[in-house]
C-alpha cells in the first residue's frame, strides 16, 4: 500500500508541471498577440470615426502663402566673365558680392590724401565696353605709376554688375539678377521705382528696384563710397549722349568736372537731350552724400573704349579740384 502512494503522487506532479508549461505557453502566445495588434494599429491610418481622446492627434501641418515673383527676375545664370588680372599680381579689395555671388573688386592707386573714383560695368553686358576701357586703364596705371599725382589716391571698380555682364552682351546684360537698372537704384532724394519712358532706354523690362537701394551692387558701392572722402567721381556708361553732371539740380562742382572732361575727351556737354528723367542715378546720389563732384560720361559707342580720349580725361580729372 505505500508504494500505491508514492507511485500515485509521483503522475499527480507530473500532471501538475504539464499544466502549468502549458499554462506558461499560453500566457507567452497571449503576450505575443497582443503585441502584434498593437504594432499593426500603430501603422493604419487612424479612424476618422476615433474619438479624439482615444487615438493620437496628427502633427500641424502650415501652409505658407506664395510670394509673387519679381515680373522682371532674371533667372540665376552660371557663365563666368573672362578673368581680368595684372600679370604682376596685384590683387585688387573685394568690396561686396553680386546676388549671384560673384566679387564686386575695387583697385587702389597711389597714396595720397586726395581720392577719386571711377566706376564701369553699372550697366553690365550692355555696356560691356566700359569695363574694357576700365580694364586698359588699370593696366596702363599700373605699368605708368607716375600718371597718378603724389598727392591722388585713384580707386577703380572695373565693373559693379558682373551678373549682367555674364548674362549677355546686349540688352539683355544691362540688368541684375532682379531685373533692376543699377543706375536708377541709389537712394538719391528723386528715386523713383518707375519712370516715363519718353525718351528713356526702352528694350526690356525694367525697374529703380523695391526700394532704393534695395540691391547688394548698389549697397557695395554706397558702402564703399561713405567709407572714404572722395574729391570727385566717373560713372562710365556707353553711348553716344556725352557728360551728364550730378546733382538735382547739377551741382556747380559736377557741371565744371563735366566742362573739363568733355574738353579732354570730345564728348557732347551739356549732353544730348532725349526728354529722359534720370532718377536714382549714382553720380546724384554722390553728390547729395558728400561727393565734390560726379558724372555720368558716356563713351561714343557700345564698342570701342575710347582709350586715347579717357588718358587724357584721366589727367583732367586726377587734377580736378572742386
Amino acid at each position: 500500500m505505500a508504494r500505491r502512494r508514492k507511485s500515485s503522487h509521483g503522475w499527480v506532479y507530473i500532471i501538475w508541471g504539464v499544466n502549468t508549461v502549458v499554462l506558461l505557453g499560453i500566457l507567452v502566445v497571449a503576450i505575443l498577440y497582443t503585441t502584434s495588434l498593437r504594432a499593426s494599429a500603430a501603422d493604419e491610418p487612424l479612424a476618422t470615426s476615433a474619438p479624439l481622446s482615444t487615438r493620437e492627434i496628427p502633427p500641424t501641418s502650415y501652409f505658407l502663402p506664395t510670394l509673387t515673383p519679381n515680373p522682371f527676375y532674371t533667372p540665376p545664370v552660371f557663365e563666368t566673365p573672362t578673368a581680368f588680372e595684372l600679370p604682376q599680381g596685384l590683387r585688387p579689395a573685394v568690396i561686396g558680392f553680386s546676388l549671384q555671388g560673384r566679387a564686386i573688386e575695387a583697385y587702389t592707386f597711389g597714396a595720397g590724401e586726395k581720392e577719386y573714383l571711377i566706376v564701369a560695368g553699372i550697366h553690365g553686358g550692355y555696356e560691356a565696353n566700359t569695363i574694357a576701357l576700365a580694364n586698359e586703364l588699370i593696366t596702363y596705371i599700373n605699368e605708368n605709376p607716375g600718371v597718378i599725382p603724389t598727392d591722388v589716391t585713384l580707386y577703380i571698380i572695373r565693373n559693379m554688375n558682373p551678373d549682367g555682364e555674364a548674362r549677355a552682351d546686349g540688352v539683355d546684360g544691362r540688368v541684375n539678377n532682379n531685373g533692376v537698372d543699377l543706375n536708377r537704384n541709389f537712394p538719391s532724394e528723386n528715386w523713383a521705382k518707375d519712370w516715363d519712358r519718353d525718351g528713356c532706354w526702352i528694350y526690356r523690362p525694367t525697374t529703380g528696384g523695391t526700394y532704393a537701394g534695395s540691391e547688394p551692387e548698389t549697397r557695395s558701392v554706397m558702402s564703399f563710397i561713405r567709407g572714404h572722402t572722395l574729391e570727385a567721381l566717373i560713372s562710365y556708361h556707353s553711348a553716344a549722349l556725352g557728360v551728364f553732371p550730378g546733382g538735382v539740380p547739377w551741382t556747380g562742382p559736377s557741371k565744371r568736372l563735366a566742362e573739363d572732361l568733355a574738353e579732354a575727351t570730345g564728348y557732347s556737354y551739356p549732353p544730348i537731350d532725349t526728354g529722359c528723367v534720370y532718377t536714382g542715378t549714382l553720380a546724384d546720389w554722390a553728390v547729395e552724400n558728400g561727393v565734390g563732384a560726379a558724372v555720368d560720361m558716356e563713351l561714343r559707342n557700345h564698342k570701342d573704349t575710347d582709350f586715347k580720349e579717357n588718358l587724357r580725361a584721366l589727367k583732367a580729372f586726377l587734377n580736378f579740384q572742386p
